[in-house]
């Protein structure tokens, strides 16, 4: 079978005859685009797309000629129209008028090449649902873009664009727009017409405001207009009902915006910022809020109605002008960061922050006073009562006490047991703070174990240690643990189990590393290992403890501190000085977490 103008294939069974690869794309890449739908030429240095590309669909593919109608493997008549393209990160201009030669497209994808414009033929591909032209060189979004009425997705981020064209309101389909790392000053009205996106990302422009239109992008859950320069948001902004994710940070806004039906909103961020007030009118709006970002800011309180915030788990208010807080603070249940570091804080010790958001919450929370609670007797009613002692008289215990506050405080009594009937008011008490600190214990006390289902907080600091009970592995619902004053060289592998820990005190025993099994926390929030024998660092360890915050290894004897401990980036109070290493320098250690960190990542070798 003879053919014009090109080189037949040869049939198989007289010997194959190598395809000639045509401008980087080989014709077996065709034939398999033409089986499959898809065409992936992405990152293959093409300033042009061949012709052969475009008529992939039209021309007499090369496999049909000389081929048996036997072999099933190249049924080219059933060839399937190009759904799939992508172009990305090449070197191209220009797309082809052709492209519209795929009117059944559903995805294109060319980002990452030099584009300055596309064609007007793109508007003929009815069926295109995602649209990448993020890294070119665009001056404007195409007005053959607006055409596409069943898009979905469209990405235009780090172009050159410096204005958005009105039919943006005819993509009614669209629900994810990405339009950020651009020069636009302003949005049309007629982005409100936009009912359907769900993720709106304007970050990194010039925008000095928002249309109030935006109040009408009814299903929108995340909205990012960081680095801007907006200096107030519309009211309208409060009606998006759906709105769980606010990013807003890096603008000149000087207030929170009232947002009185975002009923679902989760994470508000407006750090760097310059807002000087949070008012109560604002945060009885924030009901839902469970992350709240307001650092680098210039607020000076923090009112009483933060409480309002009853789901909040992440509170950011670094490098603001805060002197105190609402003691309130420490009532919210779900709160597990606070970050302070930054803020004048003259009413709360240095030490209490630095030991991390749960000393935090307690701190606050002792100093809230609670009237004392009424109690019945068979002389009447009276403030107290007394419903017997336990323990032995003299020092012994109320048994009421033990029942209302649900905590056994037996410290400080050079005991080396706790007698019986105590153990048998805490059991039937449900208690769940045990302080057997300041006594002369060598071991775990045997009936502590009455305690397994309840025990939450356990004080064992200041007795005679030496090793530490497997069995303390048993308390899963420990969440601190205080063996501080012991000493103890290694903890038990048991203590794996601990899931719920969230702080542990090891301070001033003779631990030469951390324990391996705090690794194995990965609830842990605080930990506090100074004034031990520690000489060595391990920075892969601590980073896979991802709720750590606090970390104190003052007064030990670490010679070498790892530069991977700066990829640590969960920790807010890392405490390191007291220790035999030269570097970092004792100036890099006063100038607090942060640097710290990001001095230690500097030193990282690539």
């Amino acid at each position: 079978m003879a053919t014009r103008g090109r080189k037949p294939f040869a049939n198989s069974r007289s010997g194959f005859q190598k395809p000639i690869e045509e401008k980087g794309v080989h014709p077996t890449i065709l034939k398999q685009a033409r089986r499959s739908g898809q065409l992936n030429l992405s990152g293959r240095n093409l300033s042009t797309v061949p012709d052969a590309v475009w008529r992939l669909n039209i021309d007499v593919p090369e496999e049909a000629r000389e081929v048996s109608l036997d072999n099933t493997e190249d049924r080219w008549w059933e060839q399937t129209d190009l759904t799939k393209l992508i172009l990305a990160s090449n070197l191209l201009t220009e797309i082809s008028p052709d492209i519209s030669n795929f009117p059944a497209l559903t995805v294109l994808d060319i980002h990452d090449n030099r584009l300055e414009s596309l064609p007007q033929s793109l508007r003929e591909l009815d069926n295109l649902v995602k649209l990448d032209v993020s890294r070119n060189k665009l001056k404007e979004l195409p007005e053959s873009v607006t055409y596409l009425r069943n898009l979905k997705s469209l990405h235009v981020e780090y172009n050159e664009v410096t204005s958005i064209s009105e039919r943006i309101g005819n993509l009614d389909k669209l629900e994810d727009l990405d339009l950020s790392n651009n020069q636009l000053s302003d949005l049309p009205p007629q982005i409100g017409h936009l009912s359907h996106v769900i993720k709106f990302n304007v970050s990194n422009n010039k925008l000095s405001s928002l249309p109030p239109e935006l109040g009408c992008m009814n299903a929108l859950k995340c909205l990012d207009a960081t680095h801007n320069q907006l200096t107030h948001l519309p009211g309208d902004l409060g009606n998006l009902l759906h709105l769980e994710e606010l990013y807003l940070r890096h603008n000149k806004l000087s207030g929170i915006p009232l947002l009185r039906n975002c009923k679902n909103l989760k994470e508000l961020h407006l750090g760097n910022n310059q807002i000087s007030s949070i008012t109560a009118e604002h945060l009885q709006y924030l009901e839902t809020v469970s992350v709240l970002d307001i650092r680098d800011n210039k607020i000076s309180e923090l009112p009483e109605e933060i409480t309002c915030l009853s789901g909040l788990q992440r509170l950011d208010l670094t490098n603001n002008n805060l002197t105190g807080l609402p003691f309130v603070l420490g009532t919210i249940q779900p709160l597990k960061s606070v970050v302070l570091d930054g803020n004048p804080m003259k009413s709360i010790r240095r030490d209490i922050i630095q030991r991390g958001t749960v000393e935090l919450k307690k701190y606050l929370c002792s100093r809230i006073e609670v009237p004392q609670p009424v109690v019945a007797t068979n002389k009447g009613i009276q403030n107290g009562g007394d419903t017997g002692i336990v323990g032995g008289t003299g020092e012994g215990l109320k048994a009421h006490e033990i029942q209302q506050s649900k905590t056994l405080d037996y410290s400080n009594k050079k005991a080396t047991s706790v007698p019986n009937d105590v153990w048998e008011v805490a059991m039937k008490s449900g208690v769940t703070s045990v302080n057997l600190s300041k006594n002369q214990f060598t071991d775990l006390p045997t009936n502590l174990i009455l305690l397994e289902s309840t025990l939450k907080e356990f004080y064992f600091g200041f007795n005679k240690l030496t090793t530490l009970n497997p069995d303390i592995g048993l308390f899963l619902k420990l969440t601190t643990l205080d063996l501080r004053n012991n000493t103890l060289s290694d903890l038990p592998k048991d203590m794996e189990s601990l899931q719920d820990l969230r702080e542990i005190v090891l301070s001033c025993n003779r631990f030469t590393t951390l324990p391996s099994p705090l690794y194995e926390m990965k609830k842990l929030e605080i930990i506090f290992a100074d004034n031990n024998k520690i000489t060595t660092i391990d920075a892969a360890g601590i980073k896979g403890l991802p709720m750590l915050a606090t970390l104190d290894l003052q007064n030990n004897n670490i010679e070498q501190v790892p530069p991977e401990l700066g990829n640590c980036t969960q920790i807010k109070s890392l405490l390191l000085s007291g220790n035999a290493f030269r570097n970092p320098r004792p100036a890099v250690l006063a100038k607090g977490t942060l640097a710290l960190l990001e001095y230690l990542r500097s030193r990282i070798v690539s």
